[in-house]
């Protein structure tokens, strides 16, 4: 975004005056600057008309006053291409374009994009074919719809792809404060990184939502998300849409493990993005941020006047990795001493219906129950209907103790209804005006505290150790299969353990095997060659001359029944190693989008039914591998599982960073590489078998 651009986005976004051009659409805009309460100047434009919702029409933009901060463009596609011109010309701020019938209707559309995308120049351009943008704050809306929503004067901005869900999210019934909407369209100018980068340094803005469909500069996107982070603005994104690699990794399993939308939350995780998966979660942990702010960490105190409201806090919060750290001892007497006889003091803490609304007997409990320093406090209560409001006075009662508590402890609190209706929209202001998030729902409340504490954490660990920028490479073409004896002689050059062993023919197999030592595998070389197993091209644990010879005969007859053209009289004869303590898959590929990618997987032949997967971008530092690691199931092998042997995670950790900056260093030779397994022994790890794939120009000098 050039300088002038983004001088032009802060005019856009707080207009001195809008120019409304169009018809029946832009009087609707006209109509939503009237309903959020927009005070300043409006100029409708239409030749056709004389005035448009209260206001004086002029003909062309040329008669307008001045140049407009703001322009709401709703008119013909050609006619667009026009306008944006001549308000680019005569210096306009910028323009929400809700005109249709360009890049997202085909080749003609695009081109048709393409031209006002030179047409728009400078001007802050948001669109085509979007909604637009609200500004919640200083009462904007350029906007072609009935929209909802409010403001206490801060809130999240939401960016998102979607014309309807940003309407709808507009529309929700679940107090989030809001501070802007931005509907982004085909962003053929602006786009998601450029509304990130400006919005995270406006002091209103407390948290950024994200719906993405696709990022189409992942570099600018890292640039963005990384200064909202060190702003301290936590960014929440829901990605829908989701698809597989292409067919040039086929041949592997990395690429049925870790599709395009693993890329994206790897992409999440690198930068401390909090990732959801359903509007309603987005917006519940937005409101949680907004309103209540970070947690310190994952520790929580649960209050319920309910057995069924804290066992549900309790067994959502143990999924989901928060504590709920039992009162310690005198915290336990003096909470037995104040609590009616039938309730326990636990944690969380279910204070029973005897003292339910009774606020001086509910004072000293949660008083005492916040005294051991949680991170964070969630009481449960659902409201009662409208018109049914002889016991609400009772609730409330319980919730303003439970603001004054969390208030003297310093914590960020919530107030969470089990079912998302049964808090309403009165109370729901009153806890926001109080600076308590109202919750709706205890599952979409639990892990917004979770997703807010997991972003706290990773800030930290981000901001201590800023990740290198991503690496792409100039080209993504798969190019041709290396044989195996290639793949680990480049696996041999990054540093990483391989088998002992040698390539020879069939009839030196034998000897070679007694020098080498049994036990031995056998294996056909040939770089068509990438599933053995398949086509019977592998044999393990030979004991014998004798053994290896009968193999190596076998061998050749099944290659020659599965595929002739792939039978070769190269037979790669190793060492035997293990037993292993955990086998482990790992893929790493280059994505013209996000750069280099390694997934670690459990390994062996269950690679694919076991699904136990992470995915991290590199560069990555030793903390991201360690954290990786740490996420699989398998990580309890290498832990040393029921008393077995542990594995020097320190050195599998020095082989991991060794193969990523060969990968790194690599990315236009070496298209692609998966070791499965890689055997991890206790105080070394072995590639026992690898699959590589060259660029087009390292297959010229095979």
């Amino acid at each position: 975004m050039t300088p002038k651009r983004r001088a032009n986005l802060d005019r856009l976004l707080k207009p001195r005056h809008i120019a409304i051009v169009g018809g029946r659409d832009a009087e609707v805009a006209a109509g939503e600057c009237a309903r959020i309460g927009y005070d300043g100047e409006i100029w409708p434009v239409n030749p056709k008309r004389g005035q448009m919702a209260g206001h004086r029409c002029y003909a062309t933009i040329q008669e307008l006053p001045e140049p407009p901060d703001a322009v709401f463009l709703a008119v013909p596609r050609d006619q667009a291409v026009e306008i944006v011109r001549d308000l680019a010309a005569m210096n306009a701020g910028g323009v929400v374009c809700y005109s249709a019938g360009f890049g997202e209707t085909g080749t003609e559309g695009g081109a048709a994009e393409r031209a006002l995308v030179d047409a728009a120049g400078d001007l802050a351009f948001v669109g085509p074919n979007c909604y637009g943008v609200l500004n919640y704050i200083d009462r904007v809306a350029l906007w072609p719809f009935a929209h909802g929503g409010s403001s206490p004067g801060y809130g999240a901005a939401i960016i998102t792809q979607s014309g309807m869900l940003s309407s709808d999210l507009t529309m929700s019934q679940r107090g989030v404060p809001f501070a802007y909407m931005i509907s982004t369209g085909n962003q053929a100018v602006l786009q998601v990184e450029d509304y990130v980068d400006a919005l995270c340094e406006k002091p209103e803005v407390r948290a950024i939502g994200l719906h993405i469909e696709g990022i189409k500069d992942v570099a600018a996107f890292e640039a963005a998300a990384l200064k909202a982070l060190n702003h301290d603005v936590p960014i929440v994104a829901l990605k829908t849409g989701s698809s597989k690699i292409g067919a040039q990794l086929t041949v592997s399993h990395t690429g049925s493990l870790s599709g395009t939308d693993e890329l994206y939350g790897a992409l999440f995780d690198r930068l401390g993005i909090i990732r959801v998966s359903h509007p309603a979660q987005l917006l519940e942990t937005l409101k949680f941020l907004c309103v209540a702010g970070v947690p310190a960490g994952r520790d929580v105190v649960g209050l319920t006047c309910s057995g069924c409201g804290a066992t549900m806090l309790a067994d959502r919060g143990e999924k989901i990795g928060l504590n709920y750290p039992a009162p310690r001892d005198d915290t336990a007497r003096r909470l037995r001493e104040m609590l009616p006889g039938t309730a326990t003091a636990s944690n969380p803490l279910d204070y029973t219906t005897p003292i339910w609304g009774d606020a001086e007997r509910l004072k000293p409990i949660f008083a005492a129950a916040l005294e051991d320093g949680p991170d964070c406090a969630i009481i449960i209560q659902d409201y009662p209907l409208p018109g049914l409001d002889e016991s609400k006075p009772l609730y409330l009662n319980d919730a303003r103790v439970f603001i004054d508590a969390t208030k003297a402890a310093r914590v960020p609190a919530a107030v969470c209804s089990t079912l998302p209706e049964n808090l309403d929209s009165e109370t729901r202001d009153m806890l926001v005006a109080e600076g308590v998030a109202p919750m709706q729902g205890v599952h979409e409340a639990l892990d917004a505290i979770a997703g807010s504490a997991w972003y706290g954490a990773r800030r930290q660990a981000v901001l201590a150790a800023p990740p290198q920028p991503l690496q792409v490479p100039s080209a993504d073409e798969p190019g041709c299969p290396a044989d195996e004896w290639m793949g680990k002689e480049l696996l041999r050059s990054a540093g990483l353990g391989v088998p002992q062993g040698k390539v020879v023919s069939a009839a030196e197999a034998p000897d070679t095997a007694a020098a080498l030592g049994f036990p031995v595998a056998v294996k056909m070389v040939h770089a068509g060659l990438a599933h053995k197993t398949e086509a019977g091209a592998v044999v393990l644990n030979l004991h014998s001359q004798t053994d290896v010879a009968t193999a190596v005969a076998r061998m050749q007859a099944d290659v020659a029944g599965y595929d002739a053209s792939l039978l070769s009289d190269r037979i790669l004869v190793e060492r035997m190693v293990g037993p292993p303590l955990a086998e482990l898959m790992v893929g790493i590929r280059c994505d013209r989008q996000f750069g280099i990618a390694m997934t670690l997987a459990s390994g062996g032949v269950l690679v694919e039914l076991v699904g136990d997967v992470a995915t991290i971008l590199l560069p990555a530092s030793r903390r991201d591998i360690e954290a990786a690691l740490a996420s699989l199931r398998v990580s309890a092998l290498l832990a040393g599982f029921r008393g077995g042997q542990k594995a020097d995670l320190s050195l599998l950790v020095d082989d991991l960073m060794r193969l990523g900056e060969f990968a790194l260093a690599n990315m236009e030779r070496v298209a692609a590489l998966e070791i499965n397994p890689l055997f991890v022994l206790p105080d070394r790890a072995v590639a026992v078998d690898a699959l590589v794939h060259l660029r087009p120009t390292a297959c010229k000098s095979l």
